[in-house]
């Protein structure tokens, strides 16, 4: 590309660094409220099967403002639109800490809908490092933004640990040092080195309908793998604090289970890359499945404190592997004018599968068998099914002919 507008890969590499950053600054308010969010739930909530709604609250505001977000960046560029998701961010948590002050569940389930719009736009950080990127260097910067959350995996559960109850409310200073976060954060945009996106010329190509994207064969097998990979996630995750804490755990053992989860989700994102480039996204994808059954059988063969360690490292990996390659098979199928349009019915999709994961977490974890134990074990063994349909998709994919698959 000759054009002196065209991207490069030290522009990209500039951008890399500043999207690490945010994940490790900003993202470390994901796995506080993850933590958090269910516990403080469970002593608000009228009904404990209702206590891990202000997550699946967080998931469904994501999913609503996803195409909203994507079509905002698509029209002002990515740094007004990770500018808003920070204030969304902000807005969270000082309706999260007010809830808890008032001990309103109705204001809590509210606060975590604001969250859910610094989520959605956290999502495309993956996407903007792909924005300035040359095909070799697209999946390396996708994964080492990815990476970026491994800060975020020791920073947010340790946060937690020091402001869990640092107040007389339990979880209040939690949700202020969330309100922080996400005010130091915002001003790292300031260094984004992404062009706004060009006004459409009369008569330039308007690039495929939301339907004709769906029918393309790699597009949708990558949706589902990303959303099967984010959605089962979700699923064991949402409920792993209750299940440690109602095991006979502490809170401080929660957060460390969760830390661990989250150094497992952001660390193999250091090679991720070079594992898509050597072996295609397509094998990464189906091993991330596999090691997702793994974490499943792992949780399920018992509940020592060991077991939920490894399971939910398991976890971890698998998602990286399956959401990152996914999220690269996606990548490499679309065309500048798609992008937004893409994107953002990528994660309406995506979040919409999160939303019922985190939605139905609670419920089979406290209100399925009657205890703690068989409860963590419907949740691991409602992975099943799904893992399933997305084995079954990438197969499908793989026995078309190879000019079938994309557009």
């Amino acid at each position: 590309m000759t054009d002196a507008s065209a991207p490069t890969d030290s522009t990209a590499r500039r951008n890399v660094l500043v999207l690490v950053a945010a994940q490790a600054i900003l993202g470390a308010q994901m796995p506080m409220i993850f933590t958090v969010a269910g516990l403080a739930g469970q002593s608000l909530a009228p009904n404990v099967c209702w206590a891990t709604l202000p997550i699946t609250a967080a998931v469904i505001g994501s999913m609503l403002t996803a195409t909203t977000i994507s079509a905002f960046m698509q029209r002002h560029g990515r740094r007004a639109g990770f500018a808003v998701g920070a204030l969304g961010g902000g807005i969270g948590g000082a309706l999260g800490a007010l809830a808890l002050l008032q001990q309103s569940f109705v204001l809590f389930v509210i606060a975590a809908l604001f969250t859910g719009i610094y989520m959605s736009a956290q999502g495309f950080y993956r996407f903007a490092a792909a924005d300035t990127a040359s095909d070799s260097y697209r999946p390396k910067a996708i994964s080492l933004v990815m990476a970026g959350g491994l800060l975020s995996a020791v920073v947010g559960p340790q946060l937690v640990k020091v402001t869990a109850e640092a107040m007389v409310i339990p979880f209040l200073a939690t949700y202020l040092a969330v309100m922080a976060l996400n005010l130091a954060g915002v001003f790292l945009f300031l260094l984004l080195d992404i062009p706004a996106p060009r006004p459409a010329a009369t008569g330039s190509p308007a690039g495929r309908s939301r339907a004709e994207l769906v029918r393309t064969p790699r597009i949708a097998v990558a949706m589902i793998c990303a959303t099967v990979s984010y959605a089962l996630m979700n699923l064991v995750m949402t409920s792993s604090p209750l299940a440690v804490v109602g095991c006979g755990f502490t809170k401080g053992d929660a957060a460390d289970v969760v830390t661990a989860h989250v150094l497992a989700m952001y660390a193999p994102s250091f090679f991720t890359g070079h594992l898509i480039a050597r072996f295609g996204a397509e094998r990464i994808v189906a091993l991330g499945l596999t090691i997702l059954a793994a974490a499943g059988a792992v949780a399920i063969a018992g509940v020592h404190l060991e077991n939920f360690f490894i399971a939910l490292a398991l976890l971890g990996l698998g998602w990286n592997f399956g959401f990152i390659g996914a999220t690269t098979m996606l990548t490499a199928q679309q065309a500048a004018e798609e992008k937004g349009r893409l994107q953002g019915l990528n994660d309406l999709v995506v979040f919409g599968g999160v939303t019922l994961a985190s939605l139905s977490s609670g419920g089979l974890m406290n209100c399925s068998g009657g205890t703690v134990q068989a409860g963590w074990q419907a949740v691991n063994f409602a992975m099943l099914p799904f893992l399933v349909l997305a084995g079954g998709a990438l197969i499908w994919l793989a026995l078309r002919p190879q000019d079938m698959r994309a557009r």
